[in-house]
């Protein structure tokens, strides 16, 4: 269909020009704050509750039966530090061995991903009781007949394909760990601070005598609380927010749901949940980051400044600075629950859904050619993974502690950070991939970074300084190693049903900026606009009758041909398509 490419000086004489203009995909307002890397925008989807060995125990080897995403290893992919022979079935040591979980097996049980359990589970580093000790299953919920046994179950890349897609094509971890055990909220809160200590008695989230959330509390003073709470009490304690807005640098928290404590969707099983989540917003835990009351930006242009929303924004906020061209510096995006990949409530294909949608729009930016997105996890959901991650940090409370058969998670008072218990860590592996054109092409880092390594690299491309008050910044390792700061990888469009690529994209039609027609143009964005031509049948323009009439503020797209052609103005882009007169 696709005949030739014009040149745009050459083309125009002989083309009738069609001009339309679109919302802004123009250039960021962060670009001039200086940073030590050519990363200006940094996008953290912060996704739930999946292991390491749950979704890459295989990679890059997927199963391929008929009927599912395929996936095939390019040519000189790397391995991973995955399930090899030794661990793999008949050999694992657990009471149930490792087993694959199809596609059509997307809907499981939540399993047991407390702080204690998860410690219990690593049996001194033999790593052998998972299954007595966190498996969740027989019958309570899918289990497919494996009951308990279901934790040793993981995915390929005939499921998680859009995730296997984009480590092929960019850069992945296998070797990042959970900066300590336990569920959600320390996660959470170790992303954006790298500190769980300094909070407010909670029953077992928040023991008394520690003062560490080791649980999920519900951030005090949420509108749209339901339980037990907690908040920040220690006046030591600092989060990235604060860091950032020190340094007049735009940021923002944006979850779905956050507009609407009642939204509500369900996941491809069938399984309801609200939106919103309170425990997994972390920056409502602390007085200086607060939006207790869900407030809504004044306008578009205060989302990442100082304002009402105080930075914590509903989902929908980030796509509105995206489509004003505002995208702001550092920016983490929490999908709402059903596509957040939480077993119980949400699923893989769900969270491909959301994971590949945004990625695919980021790429259509203008922005993107400095843009840095990073996949993250939570924590481990309590899914098997083979690899136990080096304990940096100890924690001697017999109460809530069980790395080791003594109770504990190391005796030396040294190695016990401030003092704080209960923040034994690492905890266990998580995926962790970079999606950037600055991304390492087909690369498995295998050095040893955990949440943290998030928050330091915020803390040295922007300059900072660190959080302090023993946050395990000061232990983290780099991230860089996944990136190649002088050559570029290409964007990857992936079909979020699927994960596959799109070999060639459907960009639609627009009247100024109005989609009217699926079947029209397609945008794609790397270094340069490019503009890509389809047949239309019935053409929106009968270019026999205008040819070489000039068209403004409607786009012509006609017939066969390709053309390159941007001009990119303050605010504003205008997409100028030439097209062959009959």
């Amino acid at each position: 269909m696709f005949k030739r490419r014009i040149p745009v000086a050459a083309g125009l004489g002989a083309a009738v020009l069609a001009a339309a203009a679109v919302p802004a995909v123009a250039l960021g307002h962060d670009q001039a704050v200086p940073t030590t890397t050519p990363i200006k925008h940094l996008v953290v989807i912060f996704q739930e509750n999946v292991s390491f060995d749950h979704y890459f125990a295989t990679y890059p080897n997927a199963a391929n039966p008929a009927g599912e995403p395929r996936f095939a290893a390019a040519a000189g992919t790397p391995t991973v530090n995955g399930l090899n022979t030794p661990l793999a079935a008949p050999n694992n040591p657990n009471s149930t061995q490792p087993f694959r979980l199809g596609r059509d097996q997307a809907q499981t049980c939540d399993q047991d991903h407390s702080y204690t359990d998860e410690q219990a589970a690593v049996d001194s580093g033999l790593m052998d009781k998972v299954v007595e000790t966190v498996g969740r299953g027989a019958g309570t919920c899918a289990d497919y007949g494996h009951g308990k046994g279901l934790v040793m179950g993981y995915y390929d890349g005939n499921t998680v394909t859009g995730l296997w897609n984009y480590a092929q094509h960019f850069a992945m971890s296998d070797n990042s760990y959970g900066t300590v055990y336990g569920p959600s909220t320390p996660g959470a809160l170790n992303l954006v601070s790298g500190q769980t200590h300094g909070f407010s008695a909670d029953g077992d989230a928040v023991p008394a005598a520690s003062g560490t959330v080791i649980g999920d509390p519900q951030p005090a003073g949420d509108k749209c609380n339901s339980r037990d709470t907690s908040t920040s009490t220690d006046s030591n304690n600092k989060n990235v927010g604060d860091l950032l807005n020190a340094k007049g640098i735009t940021w923002g928290w944006f979850q779905g749901g956050f507009a609407d404590c009642t939204a509500k969707h369900s996941d491809i099983g069938g399984v309801s949940s609200t939106d919103y989540i309170p425990h997994h917003e972390p920056f409502q835990y602390y007085k200086s980051t607060q939006n207790l009351q869900h407030t809504r930006p004044a306008s578009v242009d205060e989302i990442g400044h100082n304002g009402p929303a105080n930075h914590q924004y509903d989902l929908t906020d980030f796509w509105s600075s995206v489509d004003n061209g505002t995208i702001p510096a550092v920016s983490y995006l929490k999908a709402a629950a059903y596509q957040d990949g939480h077993a119980g409530y949400s699923t893989p294909l769900d969270e491909q859904h959301f994971v590949v949608d945004a990625i695919n729009r980021l790429q259509k930016t203008k922005d993107w050619k400095n843009t840095a997105v990073v996949i993250a996890y939570d924590d481990s959901d309590g899914w098997y993974d083979h690899q136990v991650g080096p304990v940096v940090n100890q924690s001697n409370d017999p109460a809530h502690d069980a790395l080791t058969a003594a109770k504990n998670c190391g005796t030396n008072p040294a190695r016990i950070a401030g003092g704080y218990q209960d923040r034994c860590g690492y905890g266990p592996r998580l995926p962790l991939l970079v999606v950037s054109p600055y991304a390492k092409q087909n690369f498995v880092d295998h050095s040893t970074t955990d949440q943290t390594s998030i928050l330091k690299f915020v803390e040295d491309n922007w300059q900072t300084g660190p959080i302090g008050n023993y946050s395990f910044d000061e232990k983290a390792g780099t991230l860089d190693n996944l990136f190649d700061f002088h050559h570029k990888s290409k964007p990857l469009i992936l079909d979020p049903a699927s994960g596959e690529p799109v070999s060639r994209l459907r960009l639609r039609a627009v009247h100024v900026g109005v989609e009217v027609d699926q079947r029209g143009l397609e945008l794609l964005l790397g270094d340069r606009l490019l503009m890509l031509v389809r047949a239309m049948d019935p053409p929106p323009l009968d270019l026999q009758r205008r040819c070489p009439r000039r068209v403004e503020g409607q786009a012509a797209i006609q017939y066969d041909e390709l053309v390159e052609a941007a001009h990119v103005r303050t605010g504003r882009v205008r997409l100028v398509v030439g097209v062959r007169c009959p």
